[in-house]
């Protein structure tokens, strides 16, 4: 059984949409914003390489891999980055939640956990899946710290993973949210939403 793109998924602060190359102006506009691509020790598509990138996605899709998404702020309807579904395993089921980046000034502004939220939401609510993985960079403290704040544990290392184009072999730190600790997690997140809107969160209902 495939796992089908969910579509469009909304929240308060953002909202998910699925990736097409009419985003490519707006995502452009988002990679530029802290020229996060310069950042060595994460994968992030330089301006000039969008179009590449977003074809490799919806490319990726068509083979069933990956689920991909652009994200988009509610507030001013500005595309603030991308996000997706990967690594899918469809008979367990269980997914990754990654090749996620997002405009230097939508962080710290709830966007990222809540677009996370939304996600987690899908894959475990309406997928049913057992778990759901999350990685990042070693080096990457940053991304490490703020997938710890979702609530996910840390399960490895995987050392020498992957040759990115930086050219230096990089480990790969991964971590995991299982199903009996969804209900936790969807608590804890609409914990922080609340912190960031002054009232309480109620994520939108499916459908």
């Amino acid at each position: 059984m495939a796992l089908e793109h969910p579509g469009t998924l909304s929240g308060k602060l953002v909202t998910l949409e699925p990736l097409s190359h009419e985003h490519r102006e707006g995502l452009v506009r988002a990679v530029n914003d802290g020229e996060i691509w310069r950042l060595w020790y994460t994968k992030t598509p330089t301006p000039d390489k969008m179009e590449t990138e977003i074809e490799r996605r919806l490319d990726l899709q068509r083979k069933g891999t990956m689920l991909p998404f652009t994200t988009r702020r509610n507030d001013t309807g500005e595309i603030i980055g991308m996000t997706t579904f990967m690594n899918i395993d469809a008979v367990t089921p269980r997914v990754e939640i990654g090749s996620t980046w997002n405009a230097l000034s939508a962080q710290g502004s709830g966007t990222n956990p809540e677009s996370k939220l939304l996600l987690l939401r899908h894959a475990f609510d309406v997928w049913d899946c057992s778990a759901v993985e999350l990685r990042t960079d070693f080096h990457n403290h940053h991304s490490r710290a703020a997938i710890a704040r979702l609530g996910a544990k840390q399960d490895g290392v995987l050392r020498a993973h992957l040759r990115p184009d930086a050219g230096y072999t990089r480990d790969t730190v991964v971590f995991s949210i299982i199903a009996p600790e969804w209900p936790g997690v969807r608590l804890g997140l609409e914990h922080r939403m609340f912190r960031h809107l002054g009232e309480k969160y109620e994520i939108p209902p499916l459908g």
